[in-house]
């Protein structure tokens, strides 16, 4: 055995020592996530797919919409999504969690942020509110630029223009990609042009550029946002052992925006990034962990992540 091997055991060993394993529990043996196209919870959900692999659970993911996940999640197509918004997708969620179809099973991030954002120079040129927007607009080309068509943040935004909110009535929203939307932040990173666009945290934005979120007295974005953790009752019911996995894996915002720099910035390959991250942090997984059981519904969970562990390498 390595030294590598007997540090990351001994690790496991340490975190294990309150772990308790949840007996006489039928446990699931698939957990179907889904995810939304954002770096950031793609690197999270296959973190917990793969950490669940290793407990001996067969895991799957699909890319969609919020929109789409949200109904295959009420259809019964799909048991798991890790990146819900609040407050921005509150709209979309509350209803489904008022009639019991869906369980908020945790907020999986605290301090995120969701809103519109400039860059530096234009901060520092004394933009710091959604109310200055207006009196710029030529210099920011009448445009608020959005990701994917759909999106709640587009929506937010094209809320604004239709409302003459802020004098934003005459106003469009540029609806691309994250990759284009971050394009015309970089050539508009200095000058005279300059961009409102959606930023949002964690995301390797922040890591990058001078990104400075605006004011926003009408309230339109909310209070302080969080991603949730949202479950089919029917799975939760089904696999309460997975959903005390789901409810004790809270992600230090720090943690996030170094997944989503390696994945999207410095284009890792997703399964390295999840799989070499869990080798080295054995110490937030073990907490993720206490008092969880493998797959067998007996062996704790550590037990089976170490084992599943050396038995890779």
């Amino acid at each position: 055995m390595t030294k590598h091997h007997d540090i990351l055991r001994n690790g496991l060993l340490a975190a294990a020592l309150g772990a308790v394993a949840l007996p006489g529990l039928a446990q699931a043996g698939e957990v179907r996530f889904a995810t939304p196209p954002w770096p950031g919870a793609t690197v999270k959900t296959e973190v917990a797919s793969q950490l669940l692999e290793r407990l001996g659970y067969e895991t799957s993911v699909k890319e969609a919409s919020t929109a789409i996940i949200l109904e295959g999640l009420v259809g019964g197509d799909i048991d798991v999504d890790m990146a819900l918004w609040r407050p921005s997708q509150g709209g979309m969620l509350d209803p489904r969690l008022e009639s019991g179809e869906l369980v908020e099973v945790v907020h999986n991030i605290q301090g995120a942020r969701f809103k519109l954002a400039v860059p530096g120079h234009v901060w520092e040129a004394g933009v710091h509110s959604m109310a200055d927007l207006a009196e710029h607009a030529e210099r920011f080309d009448h445009s608020l630029y959005g990701i994917e068509p759909g999106n709640v943040g587009n929506e937010i935004m094209q809320g604004a223009i239709d409302d003459d909110v802020y004098g934003l009535g005459d106003w469009q929203v540029v609806a691309s990609s994250v990759t284009g939307m971050l394009s015309q932040l970089e050539a508009n990173n200095d000058g005279d042009r300059w961009t409102a666009f959606l930023g949002w945290e964690p995301h390797w934005m922040n890591v990058v550029y001078d990104v400075h979120y605006l004011e926003d007295p009408e309230g339109l974005w909310g209070d302080a946002s969080s991603v949730s953790t949202v479950a089919s009752a029917e799975f939760v019911e089904r696999a309460p052992n997975v959903a005390a996995f789901l409810e004790q894996m809270v992600v230090p915002i720090e943690v996030q925006n170094a997944w989503v720099h390696e994945f999207s910035r410095e284009e890792r390959p997703l399964e390295a990034v999840a799989g070499d991250w869990l080798d080295a942090n054995p110490e937030l997984v073990g907490e993720w962990l206490e008092g969880v059981s493998a797959a067998d519904g007996a062996t704790p969970a550590l037990e089976a992540y170490m084992d599943a562990y050396l038995a890779e390498r």
